[in-house]
């Protein structure tokens, strides 16, 4: 390992992250007993221009009057973008009345480090001014080109980060990508044609200790889809995928959950190698196969996130 290593995020468990606009309050609840690890009650693109104001109210009761800790939730809230006016409100209103109850605040559109540095800037000022018991994470979404070539830096950006996201409809947009599909495979491409900027955000995020989440795939009714988009992400090493319906949130537990199997092969790699330590070796063999300290390494990362989820219960 290199001397110079940095410290990893805070760790949450967020296999699944279900989107929840702000403006339709009805489905607050249901989210709440939904299985997702993660919920986002959402002030931006969910949300229409003239519903802003009402949402940030619905959002704050939603806050107070139901229990989203007592249910195993995180919750976080994805605000406006800098560029809109309605970002400073967001931010203002929601932490100054419910920001003891908030575990983290998303960012949409990153493009550059100083965009977390101004949210930063606005969080701590309110946390000290109202004495909040704790302190809110931040999050990030990289969906535009700005962002990704920035997206080393944006890791970063800021001791509240905790993780990035990728946006792939905003991220095809900004491209100029030949596609109106929302995370699904171009049948023109051979291949996946986000591969290579998935990469770039899961190096960027491991270097420098945050966790990984990929963003939707918009075609609800094509649960196939979304296992298929959900198995590239985890095999790359991303630890959760968003659900913008509930019927995905099953899928993406499943999917970014370490199978029985794997979990088995990976303690099993763990009590060879102490054996082994034991013995003087430095390596061993188990199933015909050489293990050493980078298995051991891989294999702490299964029983880690296999432990997590056992801890949450389902």
């Amino acid at each position: 390992m290199s001397f110079t290593q940095f410290p990893h995020a805070r760790p949450r468990l967020q296999r699944s992250e279900l989107a929840v606009p702000g403006s339709n309050p009805g489905m607050f609840e249901k989210a709440l007993k939904s299985a997702a690890d993660y919920v986002f009650l959402d002030c931006e693109d969910a949300v229409a221009p003239d519903d802003k104001a009402q949402a940030r109210r619905n959002i704050v009761q939603a806050i107070h009057d139901l229990d989203w800790r007592g249910a195993g939730k995180t919750l976080s809230v994805r605000i406006n973008g800098l560029d809109t006016h309605y970002m400073y409100r967001d931010v203002v209103d929601i932490v100054e009345q419910a920001g003891a109850r908030l575990d983290t605040i998303l960012i949409p559109k990153v493009g550059v480090p100083s965009d977390v540095y101004v949210v930063d800037c606005l969080l701590t000022q309110i946390e000290i001014a109202c004495g909040l018991p704790h302190r809110i994470g931040i999050e990030c979404l990289i969906e535009t080109t700005l962002g990704m070539a920035n997206v080393e830096a944006i890791a970063q950006a800021s001791p509240r980060l905790e993780a990035l996201h990728f946006g792939v409809a905003d991220y095809a947009a900004s491209c100029r990508a030949r596609t109106v599909s929302i995370g699904g495979l171009n049948p023109d491409y051979p291949g996946d044609q986000w591969h290579a900027s998935l990469q770039r955000m899961l190096v960027a995020c491991r270097a420098y200790g945050l966790r990984a989440i990929d963003g939707p795939y918009g075609d609800f009714n094509d649960p196939d889809g979304f296992v298929a988009a959900a198995k590239r992400a985890a095999v790359l090493g991303f630890e959760g995928k968003w659900a913008i319906h509930p019927s995905q949130v099953p899928l993406a537990n499943a999917e970014m959950s370490p199978t029985a199997q794997e979990v088995e092969r990976a303690r099993r790699i763990l009590v060879a190698l102490d054996e082994a330590a034991k013995a003087g070796k430095g390596a061993a063999q188990l199933d015909g196969r050489l293990i050493d300290a980078a298995s051991a390494r891989m294999a702490e990362n299964i029983v880690r996130q296999a432990d997590a989820i056992a801890a949450r219960g389902r």
